[in-house]
């Protein structure tokens, strides 16, 4: 299926923006407005996009039935700060309970049974329940549009960062499986950053990988191995040479070699399978070295 957007109503392609771009972080926002009245909304088109200034984007889009905006967007255009709340398990049926459509003046925070407390640097209150609030100050607000459904961008530049201590691993960085994250998918759907859910992928920052491109053709169009296994095998800097390979095929695959001596196409199967393993767990040199032993 090819879509033109311009063609489909918008509450549908917001369906499929949303339904596919995702997990997306969100951005727990409390704001005042010129009368000191507190607001507190979540927002999940909003991710950092600097380190150096620290800024973060978030974008509370007009309301796609009347073209109306959000009291966040009306707060940071009257008051130029704003508190970005982290959102993690503990808190997301009560983040969820402030996006409620209440009126203008209507305090969130009370609405949701969260905690203010004062901020250090700028006039909205942090949420105390969020493992990490970020005190912001609003650079610019680019409006995208003027049609129900369109954007304004909040850029925000962080001047404070409050982190819960409970949150940090042993050499003082953010463990993720204590931060406990959420994060937002398409319709009422959000997904919860366990330690069953999460999984870690080795940067290639220090290296230069091969490239799928240089493994031998024998192992690059195998049938067997996913494309995930292939780049697994491609991000190593140096192929295993002949020698490692059949010392590495007489200590830890002599049985199967003389077990399947006689049914290659079973020998290479169960070559397969176990470098299949070995890339499991990420133990590519030996991965490598399986499926080089068979082209010895």
């Amino acid at each position: 299926m090819t879509i033109d957007p311009k063609t489909i109503p918008v509450p549908q392609l917001h369906g499929y923006l949303l339904g596919a771009i995702g997990p997306r972080p969100i951005a727990f926002a409390s704001t005042v407005d010129s009368n000191g009245n507190v607001n507190l909304s979540p927002f999940s088109f909003f991710n950092v996009f600097s380190a150096n200034p620290p800024i973060m984007i978030f974008s509370p889009a007009r309301r796609g039935r009347d073209n109306t905006t959000k009291h966040t967007y009306e707060n940071v255009k009257d008051v130029k700060e704003v508190v970005i709340n982290v959102v993690n398990h503990s808190i997301v049926e009560q983040m969820s309970l402030s996006s409620t459509e209440y009126g203008k003046g209507v305090n969130e925070f009370v609405k949701a049974g969260l905690t203010p407390i004062d901020s250090e640097c700028v006039k909205p209150p942090r949420v105390k329940e969020s493992p990490v609030q970020f005190e912001c100050v609003v650079n610019d607000v680019v409006e995208l549009g003027q049609n129900g459904g369109a954007g304004n961008l909040v850029i925000c530049e962080v001047v404070r960062i409050h982190i819960d201590e409970a949150i940090l691993d042993e050499s003082g960085r953010i463990d993720q499986l204590k931060i406990d994250l959420v994060g937002r998918m398409g319709g009422n759907w959000y997904v919860h950053a366990s330690e069953k859910s999460m999984f870690e992928v080795a940067k290639p920052l220090s290296t230069l990988g091969i490239g799928i491109d240089n493994i031998p053709a024998f192992i690059r169009n195998s049938t067997v191995l996913t494309g995930n296994e292939l780049g697994k095998l491609g991000n190593i800097e140096q192929i295993p040479n002949e020698t490692d390979v059949n010392d590495f095929k007489l200590t830890e695959l002599s049985e199967l070699f003389i077990e399947l001596e006689e049914q290659p196409a079973e020998l290479e199967q169960s070559l397969y399978n176990k470098a299949k393993t070995y890339l499991e767990n990420n133990q590519v040199e030996q991965a490598w070295m399986t499926l080089l032993s068979y082209n010895d």
